[in-house]
């Protein structure tokens, strides 16, 4: 079966694809994931949870880094790993590339995945559903995380250097209404009255 997903993110490609290849930074953008281990500079152990239609399957496998060319902004991920508490395996081959899009990047990924078990029961749209919601939510995090790394003007850019160093207003909040105090008050005028008719 084969997927093709892509984003864009605000940052330059080199940067963007040195960042998807940092396995410590980006296996915190995947949802469900857990590095267990780092074998070496392109290969790595670790677990994923994910969750299809009623049912959570967790993987433990192992992922490559393969066919990296550094100059075209292209790698192969692959990764195979078998459940954890079941017969259901999975084996992944995704092909990324990432190009100049604007003032910032287009990444791109295709692909092709093959799984045995509980999950396979669900067919094709279950599995691209899954698999657009674990994309969007990663692109996400790594868009949020690139984006908020690059410096908002230069250093020599003195209005906007004050204007970060400025102090913000703070919010005025409205006085609390106090419902002892405002009780209590009802019920001295209403004394009040009824003692003025007593005496009258």
């Amino acid at each position: 079966m084969q997927l093709e997903n892509s984003f864009q993110v605000g940052a330059p490609p080199d940067r963007v694809f040195d960042y998807l290849l940092d396995v410590n930074k980006v296996v915190g953008c995947v949802p469900g994931a857990e590095l267990s281990e780092v074998v070496d500079a392109s290969t790595f152990k670790g677990k994923v949870k994910v969750k299809v239609g009623p049912i959570t399957v967790a993987y433990s496998g192992v992922a490559k880094i393969a066919d990296r060319d550094d100059a075209q902004r292209t790698a192969t991920l692959t990764a195979e790993g078998r459940e954890t508490t079941g017969q259901g395996s999975a084996r992944a081959s995704a092909h990324m590339k990432v190009q100049a899009a604007g003032e910032g990047s287009l990444v791109e990924i295709v692909t092709d995945y093959n799984v045995a078990g509980r999950v396979a029961s669900f067919g094709r749209g279950v599995m691209e559903d899954v698999s657009k919601r674990i994309v969007n939510d990663m692109a996400a995090c790594i868009k949020a995380n690139l984006e908020a790394a690059e410096d908002p003007a230069p250093d020599d850019d003195v209005t906007a250097a004050v204007a970060r160093s400025a102090p913000r207003p703070q919010p005025v909040a409205a006085e609390p209404v106090s419902a002892f105090g405002l009780l209590w008050h009802l019920l001295k005028v209403r004394l009040e009255r009824l003692f003025g008719r007593g005496s009258a």
